[in-house]
């Protein structure tokens, strides 16, 4: 196999996802290429050695600009807060390495832009880790929607709740709790959750033409886990916009840190002329599935579990009936991603795909702001 060297910039939550998923997927899916873990980049020297045993990397840095220099990395990996994902994604490109991103692409669709220019310039492969594409139950969803049976599509919902954040003495910045801060964020649930919602319906359900949103932030300040300054708070803690999609479907969709009980709920639910799916990450292997089609004796909706060989990625995993879970969407994805780089076929989410995402979040921020509809 041919070696793909990474060199990773960061060692969060995303760190560890990211590294299984270039661990395990030579194991079970087919491929001329192989991730190799080259090295671990962070600021804190004894955390990324530490991180770097744990994984197997090979060598450690502590200035991305110095990883960049290496002839020996080809794939340059960001798992850092939104905030340096534009600086080091151009410089990689213009180093001509290959760029993945986590997501949100960027600050604002402006530096996604930018973002965009530089990779395609220099015609490097580019990839954003919007995972829940690869879960098998919500692929199997795009495969039906694709060939037609729910005909056309009147609604899209979908929602991400959880509750992480409802005390007032959570910090905002720092290394645990830079998602709270709207310097290295941009914004909150939006940019943090909904994003993942609305990458999943410009991917099933196609583009969003504008939109009507409403924010709100229910503690306004918060003490800074570094400074221990008390500061105002600028993210949103919660969003709710409704829209309309170019298809002429409608589309609701909420998020919220403060919805008690919820630690990852995220649902979606599309209704068609001839049938309907939902989908709950809390039970992820399971589709479920109505058909208006079916005799009316039986008709109702199903629970289709996502198991079988025939059904999206499941023929690379164990036999019918055993379940997989949250860390294979990334295992999928790095797959993916090598057999893109075999095949010559781009991998999506691009950057430029991951755009029209961050477009959508503008308009939903602008929207809630001035109060009233926006375009996309």
């Amino acid at each position: 196999m041919k070696p793909l060297n990474i060199g990773m910039v960061g060692y969060g939550f995303m760190g560890r996802t990211h590294s299984n998923g270039y661990s395990q997927a030579n194991h079970f899916f087919d491929l001329e290429y192989k991730p190799v873990l080259k090295a671990v980049c962070a600021r804190n020297k004894d955390k990324a050695q530490a991180f770097a045993d744990q994984w197997g990397y090979e060598s450690v840095e502590t200035d991305w600009r110095e990883l960049l220099k290496r002839d020996d990395i080809d794939a340059i990996d960001i798992c850092t807060p939104n905030n340096l994902h534009k600086e080091i994604a151009i410089a990689a490109a213009e180093a001509g390495k290959m760029v993945l991103c986590e997501k949100p692409l960027s600050m604002d669709t402006a530096e996604g832009e930018e973002m965009v220019a530089a990779v395609e310039k220099a015609g490097v492969a580019n990839m954003v880790w919007y995972n829940y594409r690869r879960v098998p139950a919500v692929t199997l969803a795009k495969q039906l929607i694709d060939e037609g049976r729910l005909g056309r599509i009147f609604h899209y919902r979908a929602n991400f709740l959880q509750d992480w954040t409802i005390s007032e003495d959570v910090p905002q910045g720092g290394e645990a709790t830079w998602r709270l801060d709207a310097e290295a964020a941009g914004s909150g649930v939006t940019g943090d959750l909904l994003a993942h919602c609305i990458d999943t319906a410009l991917w099933l359900n196609g583009d969003i033409t504008d939109v009507s949103a409403m924010t709100e932030t229910f503690i306004k300040q918060r003490t800074h886990s570094e400074t221990g300054e008390t500061q105002e708070v600028k993210i949103d803690d919660a969003c709710a916009f409704h829209c309309h999609f170019k298809n002429g479907s409608l589309g609701l969709f909420e998020s919220t840190r403060y919805a008690r009980g919820h630690k990852a709920l995220y649902t979606l639910e599309i209704n068609g002329e001839h049938a309907s799916i939902r989908w709950d990450l809390h039970d992820l292997h399971r589709l479920e599935y109505f058909d208006h089609r079916d005799d009316s004796i039986v008709r109702g909706w199903r629970s289709v579990h996502i198991s079988d060989g025939d059904q999206p990625y499941m023929g690379n995993w164990w036999v019918p009936g055993l379940n997989i879970g949250y860390e294979h969407t990334f295992i999928h994805q790095v797959a993916d991603f090598l057999k893109s780089l075999e095949t010559g076929e781009p991998i999506e989410p691009s950057f430029r795909s991951a755009l029209e995402t961050q477009k959508v979040c503008d308009a939903v921020l602008a929207s809630a702001a001035e109060r009233q509809w926006k375009d996309v």
